[in-house]
């Protein structure tokens, strides 16, 4: 079975300002995410999964969606803040969706083999996905949970302005993931790496092994996503900007002993749009990359 991808979509860019999941970096206008449904085709992958709100979903579908929807099968679901278990309700000021792994939880109905997940303004790169598709291509849903992430070098996945949120990750002699660690703030000055927390600074080498959101499942991961939904509500939800992060779920079961994680270590150079500033940067890049002719000039 070809695995599908799952493409976080929902935001709407509130440190870039607009809508940044369609905005144009390529020659032809194409997006980040025209590049990495163009990667996911040609790396194996069998159907698209976006995970979008209602809000957008006209604008989406006309300027994403529809490029895509002759070449390989798409679906849409929507994570809406209502979309809660039975019994919980939202907190009346809440405006902040519930995090990655609500999100994630949100594809459920949809999905039925291995999948990955991707964020939707982050530029992984043709052998990222080449990794997770091959990893993917053999992973079976059995009891014991075996899952993957693709790791970046954390000084390749820095903006120059301003901090990131990056899954610190640690590993066993295996290559499996030990340790995820999520730091929503981290940055780069004067070639030094630190994250903050507190208000305090943390140095950090740039070496770590992060993770950018590229994680490789099987469908059992959205039973222990509803169980852990459940108790993150009971605990925080009635605040107002507490999330439910992915991280935490790989963290949670494999402290448990109920999964595994293959970190698959990619060299790729990173980039994205996290801020206005970060565009120019991204525009230059995919042009490198066309004229090294890793990209048509026109994807579509």
């Amino acid at each position: 079975m070809k695995p599908t991808l799952v493409v976080l979509a929902a935001g709407m860019g509130s440190r870039y300002g607009g809508l940044k999941q369609i905005d144009p970096v390529g020659p032809s206008g194409e997006s980040i995410i025209d590049y990495s449904i163009f990667d996911a085709i040609r790396t194996g992958f069998g159907k698209v999964v976006f995970i979008i709100r209602k809000e957008i979903e006209t604008a989406f579908r006309k300027s994403i969606g529809s490029k895509f929807e002759k070449v390989i099968k798409v679906e849409y679901v929507f994570q809406e803040l209502s979309k809660l278990p039975e019994g919980f309700q939202v907190p009346k000021e809440r405006v902040k969706p519930w995090g990655t792994a609500h999100a994630v939880l949100m594809a459920k109905d949809v999905v039925d083999g291995p999948f990955a997940v991707i964020n939707s303004d982050d530029f992984y790169g043709k052998s990222a996905f080449q990794l997770i598709a091959d990893y993917l291509s053999s992973a079976e849903d059995a009891e014991y949970a075996d899952f993957c992430m693709v790791g970046f070098l954390l000084k390749n996945t820095l903006s120059e302005f301003g901090s990131v949120s990056r899954g610190v990750s640690s590993c066993d002699a295996d290559g499996n993931l030990v340790d995820i660690v999520e730091r929503t703030e981290i940055r780069k000055e004067n070639n030094n790496v630190f994250f903050v927390e507190n208000e305090k600074r943390f140095p950090l080498t740039g070496e770590e092994t992060v993770s950018m959101n590229m994680l490789g499942f099987t469908p059992s991961i959205f039973k222990y996503i509803e169980i852990m939904f459940i108790d993150f509500l009971k605990e925080h939800g009635k605040e107002l900007k507490s999330e439910f992060y992915i991280p935490f779920v790989v963290d949670s079961l494999i402290k448990a002993d109920k999964a595994k994680m293959k970190v698959l270590k990619s060299s790729e150079k990173w980039f994205g749009i996290t801020y206005k500033d970060d565009k120019p940067y991204v525009v230059n890049s995919v042009r490198k990359l066309i004229d090294k002719g890793l990209y048509p000039n026109k994807l579509f």
